[in-house]
């Protein structure tokens, strides 16, 4: 598992990578997002089947991947833990349809439980390797809309999380919402050098208060104003302005 250098490394960045999360309707939108995605120099894209099952989201996904072959494409199955999502990820890359990332928002990660009793992360990782798939995997760790952890458990929380992902990944309360930044410093402080993500409430105003995350999962703050699918150019190109400024050379950790 890689740590915040090589991640940095691997986007060609110093400071924050970029990956704007499109939640796709049809090949048409998804398109069109990705071009402002791609114009703007963001280091990727999540996409996320927010109204539709996973069923109806893999031939879009076939389709995004023969338009664009050298795009960072990372996907989200709403709802969907690794457990499910890397055997899909694994026929997807056998077939010649490589996906770069998995964010899952539950990692199932237990603060309750002690570290040698972590019995579904363990079972998400096992799935991981049986899978073959050989991209980064964003497990969401005391994430919104899911079981709440209190305050206190955010250090355990991420400490047990950095032993089963590439990526610690983590949000605010709510879709939108800012996480709290002593969140992130108690996260960045238990995981070390691990990789960090955060995945709501990011906008170009506030971006540059979360210097400790390495990788932006950004959609309602780089979105047009009420529309939950497009992205609005001038918002992205604000908030990659902002990003360029936040590495200095140097990655701390």
């Amino acid at each position: 598992m890689m740590n915040r250098e090589e991640f940095h490394r691997n986007f060609k960045v110093s400071g924050p990578a970029v990956t704007p999360v499109v939640h796709v309707v049809d090949d048409e939108q998804i398109t069109r997002n990705l071009e402002i995605i791609i114009g703007e120099g963001a280091q990727g894209v999540f996409l996320i089947n927010h109204d539709f099952g996973v069923d109806e989201f893999l031939p879009l996904i076939r389709n995004v991947r023969d338009r664009f072959p050298n795009l960072w494409i990372g996907l989200n199955f709403l709802a969907v833990t690794g457990l499910k999502a890397f055997p899909i990820l694994g026929q997807l890359q056998s077939e010649g349809c490589p996906i770069d990332a998995y964010w899952a928002d539950d990692a199932r990660i237990d603060e309750r439980r002690s570290p040698n009793d972590q019995e579904e992360a363990v079972s998400i990782t096992s799935a991981r390797l049986n899978s073959d798939w050989n991209g980064l995997y964003f497990g969401g760790t005391c994430f919104k809309k899911q079981r709440d952890v209190p305050p206190e458990h955010y250090g355990l929380s991420a400490s047990l999380a950095a032993d089963h992902m590439d990526v610690v990944t983590t949000s605010g309360i709510a879709t939108g919402q800012e996480a709290d930044g002593s969140k992130i410093e108690v996260f960045r402080e238990a995981i070390g050098n691990k990789p960090m993500a955060l995945a709501s409430g990011i906008t170009p105003e506030n971006v540059e208060t979360y210097h400790e995350v390495d990788c932006f999962l950004v959609a309602t703050g780089i979105n047009f104003k009420g529309d939950f699918y497009n992205i609005d150019p001038a918002r992205l190109r604000k908030l990659i302005n902002v990003t360029k400024t936040m590495g200095g050379g140097k990655i701390h950790g």
